[in-house]
């Protein structure tokens, strides 16, 4: 039986996602949150959280840091060593649960796992399988699709600047989208249910829509004013996609954006998760209404 999960350690509490975990873990009211912050970090956070300064790259330091924690939370898109040598001073600490950078789509599709920006969790998994046998550390991947409101923040679902809509092979395909808050509260069901989430990944939405479901709200939410729309390829995007890795100095902000857009709106890359684990985690689908009230607010 896994033990209960109390003290929890946050590895990057800023950027899209790290906030929104932040705040529903403080807001489950159950746990000790305790944020890593790099020496030359300027961030400061309210009570109760409480900080400790690490150097990354020293096991260590991250080892000293995790004594006495019970999970470890990691949003941090870090290089592939430091990645590891957080979970090796996981396992070397005693943490008991560990959710790896994941939060997005199916890792463990085999068409993603052909995509090069994606190795590095794949590194991670493989690491953290390997602990698993050897210390008392654990884990849960979270599996959260595309980020809704993210996605609507930055003109990718529709670009409401422009009034315009990329609708990828048409933009029919159904796909599990999930917002910020929700992906929070993921986490806090995860370190909830320990035993029900061990050595496993789980899936969780917010809602399912197409780009051409969300095109459609949107123009309803903005009558008499005029969109346009275009049909892009998918194939089209991964062949640019690979073009741009190839470079001699392939610029990431070009790939990656390309590559992720490929695996959520793409045919074959599981970016519609037929069971979810909405239930356990306490994930509640948006009705018509509230997915029209979150795209209503970036129009």
């Amino acid at each position: 039986m896994t033990a209960s999960i109390t003290n929890v350690v946050l590895a990057g509490a800023i950027g899209n996602l790290g906030p929104s975990i932040l705040e529903q873990l403080l807001l489950a009211g159950e746990f000790t949150v305790t944020v890593l912050i790099r020496k030359e970090s300027p961030r400061t956070f309210p009570a109760p959280v409480k900080t400790i300064t690490v150097d990354y790259d020293s096991l260590d330091s991250l080892t000293s840091a995790l004594s006495g924690q019970d999970a470890v939370v990691s949003t941090l898109p870090m290089s592939p060593p430091k990645k590891l040598l957080l979970i090796e001073a996981a396992a070397k600490a005693g943490v008991k649960r560990f959710l790896p950078t994941e939060f997005g789509p199916d890792t463990r599709n085999p068409k993603v796992r052909q995509l090069p920006i994606f190795q590095t969790n794949f590194r991670a998994q493989d690491l953290l399988e390997e602990k698993t046998k050897e210390s008392a550390l654990t884990y849960t991947l979270v599996a959260n699709g595309g980020f809704f409101d993210w996605g609507l923040k930055i003109n990718w679902l529709v670009n409401a600047k422009d009034r315009h809509a990329v609708l990828y092979d048409g933009g029919d395909r159904k796909i599990s989208f999930s917002l910020l808050s929700d992906v929070g509260k993921a986490v806090v069901g995860v370190l909830r249910h320990p035993e029900e989430t061990k050595n496993r990944l789980v899936f969780v939405h917010s809602t399912v829509q197409s780009f051409k479901d969300v095109y459609e709200i949107a123009k309803k939410l903005t009558p008499g004013e005029k969109w346009t729309d275009e049909v892009v390829q998918v194939e089209d995007v991964l062949s640019s996609a690979w073009a741009e890795i190839k470079k001699e100095n392939p610029d990431p902000a070009n790939f990656a954006v390309k590559f992720i857009t490929a695996v959520i709106a793409g045919e074959g890359y599981g970016s519609l998760f037929e069971k979810t684990d909405n239930e356990l985690l306490g994930i509640k689908e948006l009705t018509r209404e509230e997915v029209e009230e979150v795209i209503k607010r970036y129009l």
